[in-house]
């Protein structure tokens, strides 16, 4: 491998439309019904000419997959089902002769329970230090060490045959990491170096604000301060580690944040900590004016005293996608609402998140658009036999899990499995294709041609802030540099504001020139 040239960071993720790859999903090139990087490879000119600055792939490593690749065995080396090191590196280079960068998932909390250091720590190794083994309690040592539960539900304690325990947040193959051992550190600075050295232009952080832990692991209590395990005061010097690291190559981090204290959430975007994190309000928030008014407002404060730009995102890899939660009664995010059989009204939810990919994208910051959103694809029913996301087992099947927004991408109609490749490793719905990007490529009312042209029209809005416009009841507006954005989210039409031209809208104006319900625009003044 070449010298590469670092990422150079001028800016480019204040600002920025990142997409969301999950590779196993996204388009498989060897016809074996596992997406692949040759088959992102093949679709670098679809992303392209969606506009999007920067591409963030889920963890692409070696892995057993019990946790769609969330369980990393190596994190130096690409998963086989995936391809190799230098089609990895390829793909880098050319997306960023496009003009796309690359953005890479590090899962620092845990590993694979197929990790060298953890089967080392099985076999009685000093790497046991590397992780959290202890004694059980009761007689014998029959009961956890303590009564933390996973996240994935379940106690967070395994016990092995020698009678000791391990910890673990998330599924048992999913050991958690020691970060109070020099190692750990260290090791995740070396993993930081190597993919920065092959042109990665920055870093998501998974689970970030988990990694630091009690070290005397007591017993939860709802209410204690500090939480035995979230957002502990110690963990602020990892990412200072790191964010040195990543100043050496001009590279970004973005964490998965999720904390209810707006200025403890801000802590980690100080200047020489994290860039950005992801902004779960937004997109967590129902179809209600006021509610994603406070969202927005909130989101924008806690970001303006360190000066990080907000981030704002519909959906992910985990989330139920926007067109089916949009599409219900509540639109509120809740797991135990995104069961199979909910009662979705599509049409009502393609509409909201049409209205919702316009004034995601006219506010200040960064933009996620995660695979698909931009086919207005909905969530897809699993059957139970071929559902593999670890959530539903460990919750003893009441919670179907995330596999429903994962299922392959259609690309095109006329192939068999919509052209996603060999047969799916999650099945496809019956009318798939009718989502296929070829189809909705020729249609300039399609959701992709919508997506299209917001990408591109986006500059309109500058880079100054937000300042709300007088609107009824219902109906957002906003003004930024030279354009409004509107959004009605009342029950009835809705006259526009004074405008010079109408510049893009998620669905016809009526015959009187109004804006009708569930409906944006973009405004030239």
């Amino acid at each position: 491998m070449g010298q590469p040239t670092p990422a150079t960071d001028d800016g480019w993720w204040r600002s920025a439309v990142i997409y969301q790859v999950y590779v196993r999903s996204f388009a498989d090139g060897d016809g074996d019904g596992t997406g692949d990087l040759a088959g992102v490879r093949a679709r670098l000119p679809y992303l392209a000419e969606l506009g999007v600055d920067a591409l963030w792939f889920n963890p692409w490593y070696r892995s057993p997959m019990k946790d769609g690749g969330y369980d990393v065995a190596d994190y130096r080396a690409i998963d086989p089902a995936f391809g190799t090191l230098a089609e990895a590196e390829k793909l880098i280079a050319e997306a960023r002769e496009l003009g796309i960068r690359t953005i890479v998932d590090i899962v620092p909390n845990h590993v694979s329970d197929q990790h060298p250091w953890f089967r080392a720590a099985l076999a009685g190794g000093p790497e046991r230090e590397l992780f959290h083994f202890r004694p059980g309690r009761g007689d014998h040592g029959e009961l956890p060490p303590n009564d933390w539960t996973s996240e994935f539900g379940g106690p967070a304690w395994t016990r092995l045959p020698d009678g000791d325990w391990y910890l673990h947040l998330f599924a048992p193959e999913q050991p958690d990491l020691n970060w109070a051992h020099p190692a750990v550190r260290q090791e995740h600075e070396d993993i930081l170096r190597f993919w920065f050295d092959r042109g990665v232009a920055g870093v998501r952080i998974d689970s970030a604000a988990l990694l630091a832990k009690d070290p005397c692991l007591p017993d939860f209590t709802e209410g204690r301060d500090p939480h035995p395990y979230v957002d502990r005061d110690e963990l602020h010097d990892v990412y200072r580690a790191w964010r040195a690291v990543a100043d050496e190559y001009g590279a970004v981090f973005v964490g998965e944040v999720w904390l209810p204290d707006t200025e403890r959430f801000a802590r980690y975007l100080r200047p020489d900590e994290l860039h950005t994190a992801f902004n779960f309000s937004f997109m967590t928030c129902p179809w209600d004016a006021a509610r994603l008014r406070r969202s927005i407002d909130d989101t924008l404060a806690e970001h303006a005293p360190v000066g990080a730009p907000a981030t704002w995102v519909l959906c992910n890899h985990d989330v139920t996608r926007t067109v089916t939660r949009y599409g219900r009664a509540d639109t509120g995010f809740d797991f135990a609402t995104k069961a199979f059989g909910t009662p979705t009204d599509l049409d009502l939810g393609t509409r909201r998140a049409r209205a919702a990919a316009l004034l995601s994208l006219a506010l200040p910051g960064a933009v996620y658009v995660y695979q698909g959103e931009e086919l207005g694809l909905p969530e897809a029913d699993i059957p139970l036999d071929r559902i593999e996301d670890p959530m539903h087992a460990r919750s003893g099947g009441t919670d179907p899990g995330r596999d429903g927004c994962r299922v392959p991408l259609p690309w095109a109609a006329g192939e068999p499995h919509a052209g996603f490749g060999g047969e799916p490793w999650l099945p496809q719905p019956d009318g798939w294709a009718a989502y296929a990007a070829d189809r909705q490529a020729e249609d300039p009312g399609s959701v992709l041609s919508l997506y299209r042209a917001a990408v591109r029209l986006r500059p309109e809005f500058g880079d100054g802030p937000l300042t709300w416009l007088p609107a009824p009841d219902g109906v957002l507006a906003f003004a930024r540099a030279g354009a409004l954005c509107v959004v009605n989210l009342a029950d009835a039409p809705v006259d526009l504001p004074a405008h010079s031209a109408l510049l893009l809208a998620s669905g016809p104006l009526d015959a009187a020139g109004r804006l009708p319900a569930d409906t944006a625009v973009w405004l030239r003044s």
